[in-house]
């Protein structure tokens, strides 16, 4: 008798596809938005120029009163 299963799938080489890993749930989710983790560093990379522009104009305008 064989160890295996009494039984043989014979669509087993055709959804074999099904196991790559790129059809993975992880890599799925990884890619459902293309470029949103670049995007947010970038936007981060705004934010914090941004508060630091403020900081030197907003110095620089209270002085000039003065």
């Amino acid at each position: 008798m064989a160890d295996g299963p009494l039984y043989r799938d014979p669509w087993a080489r055709r959804e074999a596809w099904r196991k790559l890993p790129i059809f993975s749930n992880t890599a799925r989710i990884r890619n459902l938005f293309p470029g949103f983790g670049i995007a947010l560093v970038a936007f981060g990379t705004y934010l914090v120029a941004d508060q630091f522009m403020l900081k030197s104009s907003s110095h620089e305008h209270k002085s000039s009163h003065h």
